[in-house]
């Protein structure tokens, strides 16, 4: 039967890898390039931002630590929020004209058909940094700049456990048992229950909006 996902992409697209583990999103080799990205480089450009902004709240808006701390760890909560939102109703948004299969491939249905493919399972910078801004403005337009900005650092190391929790739970097999609930959690939604289960870091949300995947689906 054939896919009507894969009947979106550009024609001929080849898959690649021994075990067909990936394929060519895009005719240009520029924004294929863009589409790949080693699961190091959200940490190695984030973690200066965050650093950047803690610095600065220290330095120049004279929050106190535990006034910093406590927006951080809510910047953090809110990331797991985010998470969950931008996966249930972004993510998985289908339409049924072949424009919406292509977004709907390109946003995150390339991810189910290949998720073994080690060079998308973090965010790519081409979509993480448009975000960034938008969340940035968010925090700062509706908190202040000195709140804002000391939530948003919090928000931004919440993405980071996002992003580096997807890649383990996909490539390795954990020896603690919230790794491997974690593992269960996310690998459920991908292969028995797509309507449930969009939270990747933490079940938080799942279990407050009683969205936990059912295997027996």
């Amino acid at each position: 039967m054939a896919n009507p996902v894969l009947e979106s992409l550009p024609r001929g697209a080849p898959l690649q890898g021994s075990r067909g583990e990936t394929c060519r999103m895009f005719e240009s080799d520029l924004l294929e390039k863009f589409s790949r990205i080693h699961p190091s480089t959200p940490f190695l450009a984030w973690i200066p931002v965050t650093l950047f902004f803690l610095g600065r709240c220290w330095r120049r808006h004279d929050l106190g630590a535990l006034n910093i701390a406590a927006l951080f760890l809510s910047g953090m909560l809110a990331w797991t929020f985010a998470e969950y939102l931008l996966h249930r109703y972004v993510f998985h948004w289908t339409n049924a004209t072949p424009w919406g299969r292509r977004i709907h491939f390109l946003l995150h249905g390339v991810h189910h058909d290949y998720p073994s493919d080690k060079d998308r399972l973090v965010m790519p910078l081409l979509t993480s940094v448009p975000l960034a801004v938008i969340f940035y403005s968010l925090f700062t337009f509706t908190l202040g700049r000195s709140i804002g900005e000391a939530a948003f650092a919090g928000f931004i190391v919440g993405y980071l456990f996002y992003d580096g929790t997807h890649y383990y739970v996909h490539h390795f097999i954990p020896a603690t048992r919230w790794g491997k609930f974690l593992r269960r959690h996310h690998l459920t939604h991908h292969h028995a229950d797509h309507a449930g289960g969009f939270g990747v870091s933490t079940p938080l949300w799942d279990l407050v909006l009683q969205t936990m995947p059912a295997k027996k689906k």
